[in-house]
């Protein structure tokens, strides 16, 4: 029952371990599988965003490039002086033309000398030397299409944001050198473009050259930014010139972003965007944090409802516990109180038979005694000793308190031996009648509850009967109980002991509570209504049951049933008091005995049947004893019960050091030969005759077993 309640306790423990491993773990998985997801959501928004990048990127940079032609167009093949000479006119036409376009800041025609020829900002155009500037410089050597410069600052006398240029050569009609053509492009146009797509948390958009310059960046780093050709993009760059996902860090602001980067086609430019990571996982953070807020109170409450369960379950084990502590000390109690009505007769019949014995001995010490008298007193004497043994018995078998094993016995057998006592309990004016089976009725269940069953249904039935009437115990068979509730019938039936008697009855209206504990309808101070609920728990343990018929006026039936079982009951049998003594022959006996009368008894009876002693008081001694010479001996008689060293553990250790050297235990009773048994050796009951002492001694002595051998 106890490992039963380990092993729910158990289950228990580990459900509520699962409860919240087995949600960890969901949550673990779903957390890795909506990380995956919402990366590759992430992954695809960021691939949109750069496909709407890179087409406005392509046509701002295709306007661009065709706003150049329209001016080259203007142009071609007009000298410097009509150039000059039409200044105003095409003042005028590149105004126009950068007002149409948002992301244009000017347009510029330069001649061969860096000397700007007309712009679109100022009549006339400054004098200002442009040589050093880029987008003039990229053509000087030869033609190379479209130049995309880097980000500039205006010079003065011009104010205003920050610029790039976009240029072409002007070609002469030879072919040389003549000039550039250059429009200035806003980066903040872009970077307002990018604030307007961008609106996710944490997203990103730059543009830029091929060589790692970038030209416009949201969010604005402030400062101008160049990629470094050995760092993680410009390694991705050279492996993959095209297009691209990547993980990185910038060096810039040192935020971890996922992005994605495209080049222009015909261009050397690179349009990027992406998402900060820390952005992507707040996404996921909120989608997990939707799963808490439903999963965590749910798993939190199956938790403590479990958590409630263990504890009732505890508290009901604990319960459980307490109950069956007091189960035990009502049996134990139950046990008391049939001892309790045994005390009287129990201390009469002893009285009695110490008074044959002491009548015995008196009259034995009588001088001139017949010697036909002198043996009847002798064997009056001996035969109330065996009387007096077997009431002790009876009474040891029925007082132990511990739980005893199931064990297989006969039932009319032990109601027979149970009769005496039974008369003695409910006095010489009850007539008493047994009628036992027609042949052997084995039962496997607890002799001792089986005994005190049958006393407190034979005090229920005295005390029915007001002291006066007739008590009959029958014990026959039954093919099944008598009930109407479906169970499997037992394969060998039923023993069924009945316990009648002439009494009062029991009233209809009582019959529901005759088994309950303390439930009685006695007087105060004579009875506490403990046995018949024992006789009930008993029947229900064995796998049996208890009925009752009873008519008022006329007396009570018990029933109890219990299973039959097929084989036979074995019990170690004693030699016959009365059996003749053996002669010792010499054989050498070590008796261990801590009582001295009772040591002296033995050793001096087995000398007279010519066996050789040697008497010590414990076990230490019997070991020096043997360690001095144990061939000498032929056995070791020792005693169970002794201080130090008890005689069982003196048995095992002979057993260890002189196998060949056997041993016979006697006791009048212990606890430890009650649950555990003789351990395998020769047990001799006190008290034991010198005949029964002589006639164990001579079969396992040592000596016995040599000349059988010869």
């Amino acid at each position: 029952m106890q490992t039963a309640q380990r092993n729910s306790l158990r289950l228990l423990q580990w459900m509520m371990v699962a409860s919240l491993a087995l949600p960890l773990a969901l949550f673990v998985f779903a957390s890795a599988g909506s990380w995956v997801s919402i990366r590759e959501t992430a992954d695809r928004e960021i691939e949109r965003t750069l496909d709407v990048a890179h087409e406005h990127a392509l046509k701002v940079f295709e306007t661009i490039d065709r706003s150049l032609s329209e001016i080259a167009e203007i142009i071609r093949d007009v000298p410097d002086a009509d150039i000059v000479a039409r200044e105003q006119t095409l003042h005028f036409r590149l105004k126009q033309l950068v007002a149409s376009l948002p992301q244009v800041k000017s347009a510029w025609i330069f001649d061969a000398k860096s000397r700007a020829l007309v712009n679109s900002l100022v009549v006339p155009a400054p004098d200002i030397d442009f040589s050093d500037r880029d987008y003039f410089k990229a053509h000087v050597a030869g033609d190379i299409g479209t130049y995309i410069g880097e980000a500039l600052t205006p010079r003065p006398p011009y104010q205003g944001a920050a610029f790039f240029g976009v240029s072409r050569r002007r070609p002469s009609e030879d072919g040389s050198f003549a000039g550039v053509i250059q429009t200035s492009v806003l980066p903040e146009y872009f970077e307002n473009y990018y604030a307007r797509i961008g609106r996710e948390p944490g997203s990103f958009f730059a543009v830029g050259r091929a060589d790692g310059t970038v030209l416009a960046r949201f969010p604005a780093a402030g400062r101008e930014v160049r990629l470094d050709h050995n760092g993680p993009i410009g390694k991705l760059l050279a492996a993959d010139p095209e297009a691209g996902l990547v993980t990185v860090t910038s060096s810039t602001d040192g935020i971890e972003r996922r992005l994605g980067y495209r080049r222009l086609a015909e261009y050397p430019i690179y349009v990027s965007a992406g998402l900060e990571t820390s952005a992507i996982r707040a996404r996921w953070l909120s989608t997990m944090s939707q799963h808490l807020i439903f999963g965590a109170p749910a798993t939190a409450l199956l938790f403590a409802l479990l958590g409630l369960a263990l504890r009732r379950t505890r508290h009901l084990y604990y319960e459980a516990e307490k109950r069956r502590v007091a189960e035990e000390a009502l049996k134990h109690g139950q046990r008391l109180e049939a001892l309790g009505q045994l005390t009287g007769g129990v201390a009469h019949d002893f009285n009695n038979l110490l008074t044959v014995i002491r009548a015995s001995v008196d009259l034995l010490r009588r001088p001139d005694l017949p010697e036909a008298r002198r043996l009847r007193y002798i064997d009056a004497i001996s035969d109330t000793v065996t009387r007096a043994a077997k009431l002790t018995g009876q009474l040891l078998a029925f007082a132990r308190r511990q739980t005893l094993k199931p064990e297989v016995f006969d039932v009319g057998r032990t109601v027979q031996m149970l009769s005496e006592m039974i008369g003695t309990l409910i006095g010489s004016r009850i007539e008493i009648v047994i009628l036992g089976p027609e042949e052997p009725c084995f039962v496997n269940a607890d002799a001792g509850q089986f005994e005190t069953a049958i006393i407190n249904m034979a005090v229920n039935a005295r005390d029915a009967m007001e002291g006066r009437g007739r008590l009959t115990i029958a014990v026959g068979m039954a093919a099944s109980l008598p009930n109407s509730a479906p169970q499997p019938q037992h394969p060998y039936g039923y023993v069924a002991v009945s316990v009648a008697d002439t009494g009062s009855g029991i009233p209809p209206d009582q019959f529901e509570r005759i088994f309950e504990p303390f439930f009685t309808t006695k007087q105060p101070g004579h009875g506490t209504g403990l046995g018949l609920s024992q006789v009930f728990g008993f029947a229900k343990q064995s796998g049996g049951e208890v009925a009752v018929a009873s008519e008022v006026g006329k007396g009570s039936i018990f029933t109890l049933y219990l299973p039959r079982t097929a084989g036979s009951g074995k019990s170690r049998q004693t030699p016959a008091a009365d059996a003749a003594a053996i002669d010792g022959s010499g054989m050498s006996v070590l008796v261990v005995e801590d009582n001295a009368e009772v040591g002296r008894f033995a050793t001096d009876a087995l000398a007279e049947l010519g066996y050789a002693t040697t008497l010590v008081g414990n076990a230490v001694h019997a070991l020096e004893e043997l360690a001095a010479g144990a061939e000498r001996f032929d056995a070791v008689f020792t005693d169970v019960v002794m201080p130090g060293m008890t005689g069982i553990e003196l048995a095992q250790e002979v057993r260890r050091r002189h196998p060949d050297l056997p041993v016979v235990l006697t006791s009048g009773y212990s606890h430890v030969l009650s649950e555990h048994g003789s351990y395998g050796f020769e047990l001799l009951q006190k008290p034991y005759s010198v005949e029964q002492l002589s006639r164990v001694l001579h079969r396992v002595g040592r000596r016995k077993v040599e000349h059988a051998a010869k």
